[in-house]
């Protein structure tokens, strides 16, 4: 009686320990496929003329035109959303046009090199967000990640090559409102998925952003998707890949894993986005590059390898 007890808590402790790896494997995939953003986004700028405005709010706005119909017929409940929780969304979805927003800026007002590096303070924001919200550890542990995390993206961005650095003091304040509002996603949806599931935390945080955005728009702005029909390819890539896929991924491994630890494992976005340039923009990797590659991965795996669930304790 007591080995067949014991018996099924080790199964219990085995179990727990591959849902928790499988969250970790959800976030990392999620933050691959956030890699391929700028894929598609220099394929609808560059090749078909879309302003970068009008991708922001073509990318939630197509996701949603698949997602509602979809929920209507399978699980239309998840549509339907409780009065109290209004406000929050709302919030929500200002922080997703903010986001986007204060990440085109930045890029304009700096490089692409600066932004990317200020972006990646997120994980920074996330873990002191998530330690005064729920209380998550802020351990020395956590602290070395965030440093390994931050110093490893500022390679893969070449960060050392000064003279991509045209540094602004406007700049640099929208690259930092780029990092909050990317990091307030993780606190925000992990706080959306204790009431809500994450078809409807996605809709209404896609929604809401999209609404916002739509203030921003001409029409002019829509005319290539009319007058090439080839743009419609990389916007399906871009709704299908780094939306729905990625944010279906990266909510269902929130619900398992902490919020700063999901932001952190999710630094290997500047990682995927360098070798997918690479494989098939032909932008090489230099030395340093590889390096801050390996500094994000590993650093992502020494922190989900120190959590103490992991080993069952």
């Amino acid at each position: 009686m007591i080995s067949d007890f014991g018996f099924r808590i080790q199964s219990a402790i085995r179990n727990r320990q591959f849902e928790i790896k499988t969250g970790y494997l959800f976030v990392f995939l999620a933050g691959c496929l956030w890699g391929s953003i700028g894929l598609f986004f220099r394929a609808l700028h560059d090749q078909f003329g879309l302003s970068a405005s009008a991708i922001s709010f073509l990318r939630p706005t197509a996701a949603l035109a698949f997602l509602i119909p979809a929920l209507l017929v399978t699980q239309p409940r998840l549509l339907k959303l409780p009065r109290a929780s209004l406000p929050f969304f709302l919030f929500f979805g200002i922080n997703t046009a903010a986001y986007s927003i204060f990440y085109t800026q930045a890029v304009l007002f700096t490089s692409v090199t600066t932004a990317a590096i200020l972006l990646y303070t997120a994980p920074a924001f996330v873990s002191v967000i998530a330690w005064r919200v729920w209380g998550e550890p802020l351990n020395a542990r956590k602290l070395i990640a965030i440093a390994i995390a931050f110093i490893g993206c500022a390679l893969v961005a070449r960060g050392y090559d000064i003279a991509q650095l045209q540094l602004s003091a406007l700049g640099i304040a929208v690259g930092i409102g780029a990092g909050l509002t990317y990091g307030l996603y993780s606190v925000l949806s992990k706080a959306a998925l204790q009431k809500h599931s994450q078809w409807t935390t996605l809709v209404y945080a896609l929604l809401f952003g999209a609404i916002y955005l739509a203030f921003l728009q001409t029409p002019a702005d829509f005319a290539p998707l009319f007058n090439q029909t080839g743009a419609w390819i990389p916007l399906l890539g871009l709704t299908f890949g780094p939306t729905i896929g990625a944010l279906t991924l990266y909510n269902a491994g929130l619900k398992i894993v902490p919020a700063s630890n999901a932001s952190l494992v999710a630094t290997v976005e500047p990682v995927a986005a360098g070798a997918l340039s690479f494989l098939f923009l032909g932008e090489r990797l230099e030395m340093w590059q590889l390096i801050g590659g390996a500094l994000v991965i590993g650093g992502a795996i020494w922190l989900s390898l120190g959590d103490r669930r992991l080993r069952g304790v």
